[in-house]
């Protein structure tokens, strides 16, 4: 195998992928639920998705929204009280059919959540039908020789979710020392107080 050709073919179909997604006014209208949100963003998804949607509450923290993830297995065992009335979830899931977080969202309901936004692949699913807002992958063929390793669905989850951040970072005009205020620490920090003097 000749492994440079092999890491530039994958590198190559995630990037395929995610310039395939189709955005749609449904990506404007969870940038707007997301920035009219009275209450507090949450974020969810299990395995791997589990941990695009923990970076992505982290990066909502630091532009300027308060955010948390809630993991969906651990929302059986008392975490679901972190759910309170007018929350907005973001929910990926690329089957749509996760069983854990399918459960907690339907849950979460009955507790108050007022926007689930899902973000999913699979036209089927379940995570469709509860969601009030809806973000499509498209339908995306993995890379991996077995056809089964996440690496472009998650490729495409990340990126995503990196456009809601950025763009709902522009529109709540959050400046360099906004960001600074939340983000003071290390390199980047360091940069926000530089370009602040």
């Amino acid at each position: 195998m000749d492994i440079q050709k092999r890491i530039a073919e994958i590198l190559a179909r995630e990037a395929a992928a995610i310039s395939a997604v189709k955005v749609t006014p449904a990506f404007e209208e969870a940038v707007l639920a997301l920035r009219d949100c009275k209450s507090k963003v949450l974020t969810t998804g299990m395995g791997k998705a589990g941990h695009i949607a923990r970076k992505f509450a982290a990066t909502l923290c630091s532009t300027g929204t308060p955010a948390a993830f809630i993991h969906p297995g651990e929302a059986a065992h008392g975490d679901l009280g972190l759910v309170a009335p007018d929350d907005c979830i973001v929910a990926f899931s690329t089957s749509g059919k996760t069983n854990e977080v399918i459960e907690m969202l339907e849950l979460g309901r009955r507790l108050g959540l007022k926007t689930i936004i899902g973000i999913t692949s699979h036209p089927d699913s379940r995570l469709r039908e509860l969601s009030d807002i809806i973000l499509d992958m498209g339908i995306i063929e993995e890379p991996c020789p077995l056809g089964l390793t996440p690496s472009a669905t998650i490729a495409v989850m990340l990126a995503i979710s990196d456009g809601l951040a950025l763009a709902l970072m522009e529109l709540k005009k959050i400046t360099r020392h906004d960001y600074g205020l939340r983000h003071h620490g290390g390199y980047l920090g360091r940069k926000a107080r530089i370009d602040n003097v």
